[in-house]
């Protein structure tokens, strides 16, 4: 079985593969979403340009600016086709593989996921705010209506 069958099979199965070969990128000052990300190497990467598909028309249907990006280490696969232009899905398309393969090897220690469990925690902590003013809101009507009586 080769490396890159066994990488699928790790995925598939939802475990994560081992530490990467690949240098990943130090922490840059001021870039916040990049920091931590592996780096890609253009050998270990197959990218092929296809024909988009979706709402647009001739424009989309004739075009192949719709960029396919294949991980040979690993075999995630990403197809990007967000804009019109070939460069913009191709720099959006690394991004993607980028995250997915922080994801893959680093599990619940990844940039992209502990990004989402801050998300969602500042949301909880947003909603509790919101329910205790109404709850004090609610209270001070009351009062409001028992001193008027």
């Amino acid at each position: 079985m080769s490396a890159s069958s066994v990488a699928r099979l790790l995925l598939s199965r939802g475990r994560l593969l081992p530490a990467p070969t690949w240098p990943w990128v130090a922490p840059a000052a001021g870039k916040k979403g990049h920091a931590g990300l592996p780096e890609l190497r253009d050998h270990e990467l197959e990218e092929q340009f296809v024909r988009g598909s979706g709402p647009g028309g001739q424009a989309t249907n004739k075009t192949s600016n719709c960029v396919v990006l294949k991980h040979l280490p690993t075999g995630v696969v990403v197809k990007c086709h967000q804009t019109r232009s070939v460069e913009q899905n191709r720099k959006l398309a690394r991004e993607i593989l980028r995250e997915r393969l922080d994801v893959a090897y680093r599990g619940e220690e990844s940039e992209v996921l502990q990004g989402k469990r801050e998300a969602v925690r500042r949301k909880a902590e947003k909603r509790r705010k919101a329910a205790e003013n109404l709850e004090r809101k609610r209270l001070f009507k009351e009062a409001r209506q028992r001193d008027q009586e």
